[in-house]
């Protein structure tokens, strides 16, 4: 099994580079940000996937992406997510298509779903309700792996990343929370899962008051370890309130980034 992890200087590219380490014949890393040495059954490369031409060739002889590249956070402007999260994330499957990689395991994002309302939990089947134009880039994303299940076979796993931290921040995240242990397990789990077509996952550890069902875990044995629930007991982790409106929203404070409308509509 040969793997490539694009945007591998970030904090979860970080995560995994560690935690994967030695599991698989090569692990090809790549970012536009400088990379920390190879180490044993490393590949480290400095590019750029927004070129197609970059991007084919970093899928020589690959067997499965994880595509994390991309903004990460609610940008200033559309221009910012076009080049990073559209036209790179087009190039990530193409080439997959290009180069026979068999699997792609796409980093999306809880916020496509962002403007649900915490009185509902959630699973995959709803229909997206992005919370701003970064959500809206990982819509285009899952369809983009839809598409390209359906179309070319490739094997694609759309991780909706919850609130990756090495701890609850606040309390949204006493929800929302992905443990460093279990995205390094639900990522492990995608690699090296019997094959399958289309799958969404959450990226969220074992959370009691969780907003998501997450109905496709048990299809490739993701089991998490982790829990938010023990910092409730932690004297350390009072956090303060939530805004009132946020605190009604799956995407928290997203939802009021560029808001004009009236936040009482969305049910």
């Amino acid at each position: 099994m040969k793997v490539l992890i694009t945007g591998a200087a970030g904090k979860i590219g970080s995560v995994l580079r560690t935690g994967l380490a030695g599991s698989y014949e090569l692990i090809r890393l790549t970012d536009i940000a400088p990379l920390a040495p190879a180490g044993p059954g490393e590949e480290c490369i400095v590019a750029d996937i927004s070129d197609s031409s970059v991007m084919e060739g970093l899928c020589t002889g690959v067997d499965c992406i994880v595509h994390l590249a991309g903004i990460s956070e609610e940008p200033t402007s559309w221009e910012e997510v076009l080049p990073n999260n559209i036209v790179g994330t087009y190039n990530v499957f193409e080439a997959a298509r290009h180069s026979n990689v068999r699997r792609v395991v796409y980093a999306s994002s809880n916020h496509v779903v962002g403007f649900y309302r915490r009185v509902y939990t959630i699973g995959t089947k709803e229909p997206l309700r992005p919370d701003g134009v970064y959500a809206l880039s990982k819509c285009f994303g899952e369809a983009l792996g839809r598409l390209y299940a359906d179309k070319h076979g490739l094997g694609v796993a759309c991780l909706r990343i919850g609130s990756f931290r090495e701890r609850p921040e606040d309390r949204r995240q006493l929800a929302t929370w992905l443990s460093y242990r279990d995205c390094v397990q639900l990522v492990r789990r995608c690699i090296d899962a019997p094959d399958f077509h289309f799958l969404i996952l959450y990226g969220v550890s074992d959370n009691r008051d969780s907003f998501w069902r997450n109905e496709d875990a048990v299809r490739i044995g993701y089991a998490p370890e982790d829990s938010a629930d023990r910092f409730r007991l932690d004297p350390e982790a009072e956090f303060p309130p939530e805004d009132p409106i946020a605190a009604r929203l799956h995407g928290g404070a997203y939802c009021l980034m560029g808001l004009s409308g009236d936040p009482s509509v969305p049910d």
